[in-house]
């Protein structure tokens, strides 16, 4: 199910006046922050060190946002997550893009020093930055105001350098040569933190970098780094392996869906009209609005069941249970609480009806009791 931008979105209010959208996205289970770029002008994108199990949170935030997707990039094989980049991949067309000395499996952009990611008039300059491992990648935007460090430069630290190629030596001289010369005033953006913190500048890491800042050395900084003794990712037999195929699972991990749902951004399942209106005879139609509402002039859905939001939970032995639910209002937004509800509830095979009942009939699809103006 592909979700169309609203009619009123406007991206460039959404990216707060500025030509390009930028969003900042976090998978607390591993840490990791995942970047959004988009030229407002063109809708055209990039995603940068996506997570697996957030794919669906990213693809609907693109779509809800009626962006074109260009590349999924990563700063490196990661050892903590498995990428989202085959799965965005796959539902989008995307480029997938990393370091080509990795040589993992999928990758049909592979990237090296110097390389440009362009999307619409905008781009990102590849800078290999290895120490970490030798394919880290910071991606640094073209007018300089910001950069994607992945592992190489952390916020006051920097990626450990004891396993896959690590090198302590390396990666000064890559934190020193490659990030550290960007503009004071250039943002950083790390690939992970731990402690809630999003974002730092060149400045601020030269200064105040325990590793590496005011007047550490190389000494200093390699007598730091080899002394560190910390233990493996707890995931890295499983991350590892994924990466290498760029996040394309071995095997289908999920049963099909009953239905081609989409999840919007706020984590709901939701159905098209059109969908529902041709498998109308294989799912229930849940209407949640008030008995008024329901036999007003704006009509109801030939043959839905009416069970209004406040009564959901006392009446829920009403609801037929042999086939899935489609839950409707006027708008979407009071099906959508009771979606949620259901769902708690245990019922599996649920989804709001994307839009309501406004979107159904602005689709052309028909209503009963529909009084004409």
């Amino acid at each position: 199910m592909t979700v169309a931008p609203a009619p009123s979105l406007s991206l460039a209010a959404a990216a707060g006046g500025e030509p390009l959208l930028f969003r900042q996205l976090f998978d607390a289970d591993t840490g990791t922050f995942t970047y959004l770029l988009a030229e407002v002008a063109s809708r055209r994108a990039l995603l940068i060190d996506s997570v697996f199990e957030q794919h669906d949170r990213d693809l609907a935030l693109i779509r809800e946002l009626g962006l074109e997707l260009v590349a999924a990039i990563d700063t490196h094989a990661h050892a903590d997550h498995v990428t989202g980049s085959w799965l965005m991949h796959e539902a989008t067309g995307c480029a997938i893009g990393l370091a080509a000395c990795i040589g993992a499996e999928n990758v049909t952009r592979p990237l090296k020093h110097g390389d440009r990611v362009l999307f619409g008039g905008r781009h990102v300059e590849v800078r290999a930055t290895p120490g970490h491992t030798d394919g880290c990648l910071t991606f640094v935007l073209d007018d300089h105001t910001m950069a994607f460090t992945g592992d190489a430069l952390l916020v006051r630290g920097c990626g450990r350098c004891d396993f896959q190629q690590g090198n302590a030596h390396t990666l000064w001289s890559s934190i020193t040569g490659q990030i550290l010369t960007l503009p004071d005033h250039c943002l950083l953006y790390p690939g992970h933190d731990y402690t809630g913190r999003s974002v730092t500048s060149v400045t601020e890491e030269k200064a105040f970098n325990a590793r590496l800042g005011g007047n550490a050395t190389e000494r200093d900084f390699v007598g730091h780094m080899e002394n560190m003794r910390l233990p493996h990712p707890h995931r890295i037999a499983q991350a590892l392996p994924g990466n290498m195929r760029s996040g394309k699972p071995r095997e289908a991990s999920t049963p099909p869906a009953w239905a081609p749902m989409a999840r919007s951004y706020a984590g709901l399942p939701e159905l098209s009209p059109a969908w529902v209106a041709a498998h109308r005879g294989d799912v229930t139609v849940l209407d949640v609005r008030s008995a008024e509402e329901f036999d007003g002039p704006d009509g109801h859905v030939a043959g839905s069941l009416l069970v209004p939001l406040p009564e959901l939970e006392s009446r829920s032995g009403e609801i037929p249970t042999d086939r899935p639910l489609v839950v409707v209002c006027h708008s979407g937004s009071r099906s959508a609480l009771a979606t949620q509800q259901l769902l708690k509830a245990g019922r599996a095979q649920v989804a709001n009806l994307h839009g309501g009942l406004s979107r159904w009939a602005a689709e052309g699809f028909p209503l009963e009791g529909v009084v004409q103006a």
